[in-house]
């Protein structure tokens, strides 16, 4: 009898919204939800099947889609500002009013995966969303509030704009990139973890100014890690000198196998 092979990894995306708008040319009026192609191409790299998760409605739980689309995990794509409302605050800045129905959608997601025991990557903002949900804040924006903040979103160059960060040795990160200390990342964001939310320890900080850059949920099984960089964007671009993406996505989808539940004989 020949070996039952395994189906690749199913890893779960979730959606970015583009909420409905009259004045739209196309699809007016109309609610979209939509994945950055250099995140599934990223993925697809790797001979995972990406799954773009859809809102829940209809007669269909949140719950019900994760567990019958049987992701084996879930990668959060970067976007819009999170709404300080989410975290307790109030926006500084009608700007950073951000979108509180991404942050529920997105925030059950993480809550469901977690309690299922299915690995959980968050991207810039997927990572500002992970430290949310687990009871965190955030820096409604880096360069008027955080001491001594250095530029972190250039948008004329954009996801061309890199900085230094310091690997926190012993971390898993540093382990992951040969016991490295530091790195250079890619950064597009303007806002960023403030106090960290349960059981998160810090991975990485930008030089010279601290910001978190990465955070890993430190609690027993279950895991869940956050960059606030673009690695997917790493890939596209191909630049030299930049951590390697691979490296990162490898060590996640590890995560993932490691939690496939065993096949039927």
């Amino acid at each position: 009898m020949s070996a039952v092979s395994r189906p690749p990894l199913r890893i779960g995306v979730s959606a970015c919204i583009m909420h409905a708008d009259p004045t739209r040319n196309l699809f007016k009026g109309k609610t979209l939800l939509y994945a950055e192609e250099s995140m599934l191409q990223w993925i697809m790299g790797e001979g995972v099947l990406p799954v773009l998760l859809p809102r829940a409605s209809g007669r269909l739980t949140t719950k019900e889609l994760v567990e019958g689309l049987a992701i084996d995990g879930l990668i959060l794509q970067g976007g819009v500002d999170m709404a300080p409302e989410s975290y307790g605050e109030t926006p500084v800045r009608p700007e950073w009013a951000g979108d509180r129905v991404r942050d529920t959608y997105e925030m059950e997601l993480i809550s469901l995966c977690l309690a299922a025991n299915k690995p959980v990557l968050g991207v810039c903002r997927g990572a500002q969303v992970l430290n949310v949900t687990l009871g965190g804040t955030l820096w409604q924006d880096l360069a008027t509030q955080h001491p001594g903040g250095r530029v972190h979103r250039d948008w004329e160059v954009y996801d061309r704009h890199a900085h230094d960060i310091a690997l926190a040795p012993g971390s898993r990160l540093s382990a992951w990139y040969g016991g490295a200390t530091a790195g250079r990342i890619n950064s597009v964001h303007h806002q960023g973890l403030r106090d960290l939310g349960r059981n998160l320890v810090i991975e990485a900080r930008s030089e010279p100014d601290g910001v978190i850059e990465a955070v890993r949920l430190d609690d027993g099984e279950r895991f869940a890690y956050g960059v606030q960089w673009h690695p997917e964007f790493l890939a596209a671009a191909r630049e030299p000198g930049l951590l390697d993406p691979a490296v990162l996505l490898r060590a996640f989808l590890d995560e993932a196998r490691a939690r496939q539940p065993p096949l039927n004989p």
